[in-house]
């Protein structure tokens, strides 16, 4: 059990892949030899990544050297390989031939990778806020207040903070006055399908979204209901294929995040949205391939009632007793329909902005603006704790912040800063 009443070396908030990698990396570096402190806080009662959009046949978009670890230490214990190791699979899946694990699968290597460090990491432990401990005009410790699963407040101290908390699922403008048990975030389909109930198997149901999530929520829905009525509602024209040649994926490469964060921010700016297509609103091509050819069945056959709306923008929501309804504006006719749905799945992405309400007390002691290329937020005179941020620093860091393709690099680089913070104790910027 952790002592609350510890004042830890390092305290992370969320347990997901960021922070794991950083407990890795701090297992495996100086960290472990100076025997500091340190606790991971995390909501969910349970490691778990992405378990609303584990579905059955679905592969990651990256290779699985794209690890916690394998791009800044191969020897690790803690590889996918070593994993597969462990479990006796190895060879199993050099069979497959695939550098593309499925997603089920990653999901279950990161969960074994956490099970080393359940000491350090209390589950079910929802952060509230972070407020600055001031003597004397100084601030040399954080309270860190979370709530337990039973809404205990617990509180702990620390001299250095680690945020990552992930990724706020993203409700479009007309949903977010219209809650209903009828509308669903892509984040947390799988656990609404355990309850979906439909009386004749022949529901209709809106996909509302561009990128993977939507388009493989439309495959799954379109073949356990073949009969019903699947919607997949798009703003755009066409569905976009995903960029991932090999010279345009140099952009998720460890070192092009100092080559972006030296840009000015507008040049920062240009060079994200230039490569967008890499990571937002696009769908691998064998997913948009197989949507296709099911429309165009439908077309041979003359049966199935599924259906692909481009050009379709949310004009207004009403919520009844037994369905949800969108007007939906198609912008190529200038006209707008009601539809009927028994369920709407919002695919519409996330937001990673939380941190802000977290430090919301910090402020006043911090230039938030300006993140350090160490991920650290420089500090004012007179606060001497330190905060790193995992996962919100794409206008800075680009587009790879938010994923898992720099995830073993980056985790060394906030340990040996936080390192360096820890023997100098000291305010000087990281560089």
């Amino acid at each position: 059990m952790l002592n609350k009443a510890t004042i830890y070396d390092v305290i992370g908030i969320g347990f997901g892949p960021a922070n794991l990698a950083v407990a890795i990396a701090m297992q495996e570096s100086s960290v472990n030899e100076q025997s500091m402190s340190y606790c991971f806080l995390e909501k969910k009662p349970v490691f778990e990544w992405h378990g609303g959009m584990l579905l059955d046949g679905t592969r990651m978009q990256i290779s699985f050297l794209k690890d916690l670890v394998t791009q800044r230490n191969p020897l690790s214990h803690y590889t996918f390989v070593n994993y597969l190791h462990q479990h006796n699979r190895l060879n199993s899946f050099i069979n497959l031939s695939s550098y593309s694990p499925s997603r089920i699968e990653f999901n279950d290597y990161l969960s074994w990778a956490a099970s080393h460090f359940s000491e350090h990491v209390d589950y079910g432990a929802n952060v509230v806020a972070v407020e600055p401990v001031e003597v004397e005009g100084e601030v040399d410790i954080v309270k860190v207040v979370s709530l337990n699963a039973q809404g205990i407040e617990d509180i702990r101290y620390t001299r250095n903070l680690i945020v990552g908390v992930g990724g706020a699922a993203k409700l479009p403008d007309q949903f977010l006055e219209h809650r209903s048990d009828k509308v669903i975030h892509s984040s947390g389909y799988k656990i609404w399908r355990k309850t979906f109930k439909t009386e004749n198997n022949k529901p209709k149901v809106a996909i509302v979204g561009a990128g993977q999530s939507a388009a493989e929520i439309f495959v799954e829905l379109c073949n356990d209901y073949p009969d019903g009525e699947i919607n997949l509602v798009n703003r755009g024209r066409a569905i976009y294929p995903a960029d991932d040649s090999p010279f345009v994926n140099e952009i998720f490469n460890p070192e092009f995040t100092d080559e972006i964060y030296s840009y000015a921010p507008e040049e920062r700016d240009s060079v994200i949205q230039r490569y967008s297509g890499t990571n937002y609103s696009v769908v691998d091509k064998p997913e948009i391939e197989a949507i296709y050819e099911r429309l165009y069945l439908q077309e041979v056959t003359g049966k199935g009632e599924h259906k692909y709306l481009p050009l379709h923008e949310i004009s207004e929501v009403a919520i009844a007793k037994n369905h949800v309804a969108m007007r939906l504006h198609n912008t190529s006719t200038q006209t707008k329909v009601w539809h009927d749905y028994d369920a709407i799945v919002l695919a519409t992405g996330y937001h990673y902005n939380s941190f802000n309400t977290l430090l919301d007390e910090l402020k006043p002691w911090m230039y938030m603006d300006n993140v350090e290329r160490c991920y650290r937020i420089p500090l004012k005179d007179g606060c001497n704790v330190n905060v790193f941020l995992q996962g919100c620093c794409e206008s800075t860091h680009g587009l790879s912040d938010t994923l898992l393709s720099i995830l073993a690099v980056r985790s060394q680089e906030i340990v040996n800063c936080l390192v360096e913070r820890i023997s100098e104790s000291k305010n000087n910027v990281c560089v």
